[in-house]
């Protein structure tokens, strides 16, 4: 997993998005585990988020949930994660 600040990054593709920007601590895991729910194995979400307790949150999550964090990009307003499904 890749945490970037700012700069120049290619996020991966993905096939949904969770706008939990203004959410705080639980909220944006609850929406990131439902939509994960709803993706195939292999499929990527996106999470934005502006709670900046969220980055450990969506780390813990990943390592709890065997989910592979593949990238969060921490830019002034807000932080986007990108979550692979776990393998079923």
């Amino acid at each position: 997993m890749t945490t970037m600040t700012g700069g120049e990054v290619t996020p991966p593709e993905y096939q949904q998005t969770v706008d939990a920007t203004g959410l705080a601590c639980p909220l944006p895991i609850l929406r990131a585990k439902k939509a994960l729910a709803t993706l195939s194995s292999g499929d990527v979400l996106r999470v934005m988020t502006t709670d900046r307790g969220a980055v450990r949150d969506f780390q813990a999550f990943c390592r709890q949930t065997g989910n592979e964090l593949l990238l969060q990009i921490d830019e002034t307003a807000h932080v986007t994660h990108y979550l692979k499904r776990r393998l079923k």
